[in-house]
């Protein structure tokens, strides 16, 4: 019996460790599939690409995700309100599309905080800002261009751009939803404004997991609490695992197995 195929489309996406944490609860739940990696340098080939591969699902990650819900035939409720999927299952030939960023997110926080403020306005972004905003948080997002926010606005968001955020800005949490210091030493906003912002903060989170980023040793400079992302990808990767084996598996069954991935 020839194996389910999976994989995660992304650019860049050499560095993901959900290819690792896939096959060893496949291994460990005694399911008969295959996750592997697939560098997407064009989002619009997504579709194409995934059919011409034999995939029965995968996970998208930067920057195809808003790609990735236009390719879909039929999106969840969650998906269809964020424009955004990090998830997709091919069931009865259709692409169905999932987005398990925010649920992942938002399990990964301290329930203490009360104000966030998000950098960047992605598809990362917009999942978790919706998902954060009906859980109870008030949440804001910073983006350098004014363009992007635009939907975020249309939203209902509270957004800024490096010109219009206040000098004397205050969150609980600052959180990198960008890929800035994934592959070079770059922060995601100018120093000048990071600095009071993180200063003014209880604590800051990266979204970029397996890497002390240039955004978190300027947020441990400060003597802050800080966190990678390697929570919050364990979390969204258990849920897509959920929606790849049509719910066979306990979330906690999955959660364990998918654990010892990051013991390696």
């Amino acid at each position: 019996m020839l194996s389910e195929l999976f994989a995660i489309f992304g650019n860049p996406v050499s560095h993901s460790k959900s290819p690792l944490m896939h096959n060893f609860a496949f291994y460990l739940l005694g399911y008969n599939g295959c996750y592997g990696r697939y560098l997407l340098e064009d989002g619009q080939r997504l579709r194409k690409t995934f059919l011409s591969l034999g995939l029965s699902g995968a996970n998208i990650t930067v920057p195809h995700k808003e790609a990735a819900f236009e390719a879909c035939d039929w999106c969840d409720e969650f998906a269809n309100k964020v424009k955004a999927v990090n998830t997709i299952v091919l069931r009865d030939g259709k692409l169905h599309g999932y987005n398990t960023d925010g649920p992942g997110f938002l399990k990964a926080i301290d329930s203490s905080t009360k104000t966030i403020l998000l950098l960047g306005a992605g598809g990362t972004a917009m999942s978790t800002s919706i998902l954060l905003r009906e859980a109870g948080y008030r949440v804001a997002i910073l983006n350098r261009t004014p363009e992007r926010l635009v939907p975020f606005i249309q939203n209902g968001f509270e957004c800024y751009d490096y010109e219009t955020l206040p000098p004397n800005a205050s969150f609980n949490l600052i959180a990198n939803m960008t890929s800035a210091g994934l592959q070079d030493d770059n922060l995601p906003a100018p120093i000048s404004i990071l600095q009071p912002l993180i200063n003014n903060a209880k604590s800051c989170i990266d979204v970029i997991y397996g890497k002390d980023t240039p955004f978190l040793k300027l947020a441990k400079q400060a003597n802050k609490p800080t966190q990678d992302g390697s929570a919050m990808l364990l979390n969204q990767g258990v849920l897509a695992f959920d929606y790849f084996t049509d719910h066979k598996f306990t979330l906690d069954q999955i959660e364990q197995a998918m654990k010892k991935a990051f013991l390696l």
